[in-house]
């Protein structure tokens, strides 16, 4: 178990470094902030003070051999659209695409798993065929669309809820909604699929056979022997979530890192645009190490592969 994890750990360690490379070399290709700082007329002494005051004067190597040290100390520069450090304007958005994320991480789970776990034990009947028309919806639903229909139905027309912003405490519901949506799809599927095979096992036969209740059937044999499809994607997803919620919070103008990210890139704003994919990109190894933690402890077999 634990040469398993080390190996894992190992191999976090070197993902890290290549994505710190790509993030380094991609934001440069965005674009120059001297000249969005300077505007369209400037002199070359002052495009050159920017440039060494902002340390891009320095030469590639060393910009990036500034970028790793502070990334390891947890400082990604200072802004350069508000001049305060890097890490304190992420701070600041942090815990809004964070609550964003969770929440449409559990709302994937309470709805698509049950969904999913219904679907497969009652094979054929009504309840499979909503399973999979919801399916069918959530994964066909494009996240932008679907968010507009419901600030359209549910903020506009029943005004129910705020169709934007965060101020309110049901203003996360529309766009945990959106962002969890098509993931309720894929874990009902998910689970549906590996329950079926489970079910259709023989030692799930042999404990009919024995007697076991169907109660302990379903929940104490067969959903934990089904987990491992539905775990491997939950840990991928929840990474995802985090780092993939741009397009939501552009919809919902969702004050998180998301909407951040595409302001930075507008503005040429390379601490900040490093430091946030750098923050989502933890998160995302995070959870994928998570995973495989959870996997060794599921089945003892995977720790020995």
């Amino acid at each position: 178990m634990q040469r398993f994890l080390i190996r894992r750990f190992v191999l976090t360690i070197f993902t890290l470094l290549a994505v710190s490379v790509i993030i380094f070399a991609m934001a440069r290709i965005s674009g120059d902030p001297r000249t969005m700082m300077l505007g369209d007329f400037y002199t070359q002494e002052q495009y050159e003070n920017v440039g060494r005051k902002l340390g891009l004067d320095k030469s590639n190597y060393e910009q990036y051999w500034v970028f790793l040290k502070g990334m390891l100390q947890g400082d990604f520069g200072t802004s350069i659209k508000e001049g305060r450090p890097a890490g304190e304007v992420i701070g600041k958005r942090f815990m809004a695409t964070f609550e964003l994320g969770m929440a449409a991480f559990l709302f994937s789970i309470v709805v698509g798993v049950p969904l999913g776990i219904l679907s497969s034990v009652k094979r054929g009947s009504i309840f499979d065929q909503i399973g999979k028309i919801v399916a069918l919806i959530g994964q066909s639903a494009p996240s932008f669309w679907l968010g507009i229909m419901l600030i359209f139905f549910f903020a506009v027309r029943l005004e129910w809820v705020p169709p934007s912003g965060r101020q309110e405490w049901n203003s996360i519901f529309l766009p945990a909604v959106t962002l969890g949506w098509f993931l309720v799809a894929a874990n009902m599927r998910l689970v549906r699929s590996a329950m079926l095979d489970v079910l259709d096992s023989e030692y799930i036969k042999l404990a009919r056979a024995k007697g076991v209740s169907s109660t302990s059937l379903i929940w104490k044999h067969a959903l934990r022997n089904a987990m491992i499809p539905p775990l491997t994607f939950a840990g991928v997803t929840l990474g995802n979530l985090v780092a993939g919620s741009v397009t939501t919070e552009l919809v919902f103008a969702w004050p998180g890192l998301g909407l951040l990210a595409i302001q930075s890139t507008l503005v040429s704003d390379y601490p900040v645009l490093q430091g946030v994919v750098i923050i989502f990109t933890l998160l995302y190894v995070a959870a994928a190490f998570l995973v495989d933690v959870l996997y060794a402890y599921i089945d003892p077999r995977i720790r020995y592969a």
